[in-house]
């Protein structure tokens, strides 16, 4: 089992953000987390990325704490937004974890123009982040994660500052970065978006509000790999609105 969560709480002083949450997801698996604002969606990928402790239960990441997986370099961890150093040049920025594990510099960015052929951006390898799209920033924020070779990908809302059309362009980008890259790394994405979430992913956990508990777990039942024309099938639409019921009971519930 890639990650396993039992009984997971976490206290903000006396403020409960998360109660009680227990799932399991497989290796390979593409998992969403999925509900509105303030459910706790981000403090719980923290959890399992080891940034931080809950309060309460136990987080196992390949079967070791989050912190030793951390330590085993089996976590990657994309943020909201790019954060990619302005002086180093695209191929630097997906090199720099290479080269901070003390890989020869020939290595490193070898292994980085690999990771640039998988979110097709060789072209802008000697760009410096300012001359680059927002798109191709969180690209690059990608493939930085992708070289590493981390077995656990968590990403926190990663296209939320995108404007609709070119988030459902990265969500397809992403896809078929994984697929390309075997599909064998274990996703976790955090969203509030439920046609980003029923597109990507194989499995959501709905996370309802106050405190953040999961509410349902849903199989999506798509099969890969996955095209834009999925979009527009009768199954997506009927696995959106279903989704998209479970805000409007979680806002009845509060």
């Amino acid at each position: 089992m890639a990650v396993k969560l039992n009984q997971i709480g976490m206290r903000f002083g006396n403020l409960q953000v998360l109660r009680d949450i227990s799932f399991e997801v497989k290796e390979g698996e593409f998992v969403a987390l999925l509900g509105p604002s303030g459910c706790g969606k981000t403090t719980l990928l923290k959890i399992i990325a080891g940034i931080l402790a809950p309060t309460e239960g136990e987080t196992r990441v390949n079967g070791d704490s989050p912190d030793m997986a951390r330590r085993k370099r089996q976590i990657g961890y994309v943020f909201q937004t790019p954060a990619l150093l302005k002086n180093r040049t695209v191929l630097g920025n997906i090199a720099l974890p290479l080269e901070i594990a003390g890989l020869p510099r020939r290595v490193a960015y070898q292994k980085a123009r690999q990771a640039l052929e998988l979110v097709r951006l060789v072209d802008f390898e000697g760009f410096l982040p300012h001359q680059l799209s927002g798109g191709m920033k969180q690209r690059v924020a990608i493939a930085r994660v992708f070289v590493t070779d981390c077995l656990v990908l968590l990403m926190d809302e990663p296209f939320g500052s995108l404007d609709t059309y070119n988030r459902e362009k990265m969500g397809e980008k992403l896809l078929e970065v994984w697929q390309r890259a075997g599909g064998k790394r274990t996703v976790i994405f955090v969203t509030h978006d439920p046609y980003e979430a029923a597109f990507l992913s194989d499995k959501v956990f709905f996370l309802s509000g106050g405190p953040g508990k999961v509410k349902a777990q849903i199989e999506m039942g798509f099969t890969r790999p996955r095209s834009a024309d999925l979009r527009v099938q009768e199954e997506f639409f009927e696995m959106t609105s279903k989704l998209r019921q479970l805000y409007k009971e979680d806002e009845y519930d509060q």
